[in-house]
C-alpha cells in the first residue's frame, strides 16, 4: 500500500497520463467530477440488485468482482491498484446488475460518475479519448479473461495470470485466483507448484 493519499489532482493526472493527454483546463475538469471513496476489507461495493452508475479507478486496494451461478460463486475479475472496475451492461443500459463488488482489501478509490463524465465529453475531446480508453481497456480485459478459460491449459492459464497481473497474483487470496481461473484451489497448488519447479 502506498503511505501518502493521493489527492484528486494527483489522480486526474494519473489518469490523463494513462488514458489522454490534456490541456490545464481539462485537468480541473476531469479533477472536479472525481468523487473519493474508502472502502474497508469485505465491504460490499455494490450489490446484485443495484444499478452500476461509476466507473471506479483503484488507487490503493484490491476488488473482486463476482455474480452466483446455480448458487455458486464465479469470481469475474480481480483488480488492483492503477486499474478500473466497472460492471459494464449495467452502467450502459442503467438496469440492475447480477455482478457484485467488494473490497479484498482496505481499499481507496475514485469514481468517473458515468453522467458527469459523459457531460463534461461532450465539451472535451481529450476527456472523449480517455473515456473511450477506459472502456476499450474494459473490453480487452474481458475478452483477455474469456480466452483464458476457453483455449488455454491450466498451466498456461495460470502462468499469463502471472504476466498480465502480477499484483493480482501476489495480493488476492488464492480460492478467488482458482475461481478466477475456473480451476479449483487443488489444481491451482499442483500449477504453482509445477510452476515454481520450471
Amino acid at each position: 500500500m502506498k503511505d501518502l493519499p493521493h489527492s484528486t489532482r494527483d489522480i486526474a493526472r494519473e489518469l490523463a497520463r494513462k488514458y489522454s493527454t490534456m490541456t490545464h483546463d481539462e485537468l480541473d475538469i476531469l479533477e472536479s467530477i472525481l468523487v473519493p471513496h474508502k472502502y474497508a476489507r469485505n465491504e460490499l461495493i455494490l450489490k446484485e440488485g443495484e444499478v452500476c452508475r461509476d466507473i471506479l479507478y483503484i488507487d490503493n486496494g484490491l476488488l473482486r468482482q463476482f455474480y452466483f451461478k446455480k448458487g455458486m460463486m464465479v469470481t469475474e475479475h480481480l483488480a488492483v491498484d492503477g486499474t478500473i472496475v466497472m460492471c459494464i451492461e449495467s452502467l450502459f443500459r442503467e438496469e440492475p446488475t447480477q455482478l457484485q463488488v467488494e473490497a479484498l482489501e482496505n481499499s481507496m478509490c475514485y469514481a468517473l460518475p458515468k453522467k458527469r463524465l459523459e457531460e463534461v465529453a461532450l465539451h472535451n475531446v481529450n476527456i472523449q479519448i480517455l473515456y473511450r480508453k477506459i472502456l476499450e481497456e474494459s473490453l480487452i480485459l474481458s475478452q483477455v479473461h474469456a480466452d483464458l478459460v476457453r483455449f488455454e491449459t491450466a498451466q498456461d492459464r495460470y502462468r499469463r495470470l502471472c504476466k498480465l497481473m502480477p499484483k493480482v497474483v501476489q495480493r488476492a487470496p488464492l480460492n478467488y485466483i482458482a475461481n478466477y481461473l475456473q480451476m479449483t484451489p487443488e489444481t491451482l497448488s499442483r500449477v504453482r507448484s509445477a510452476t515454481l519447479l520450471d
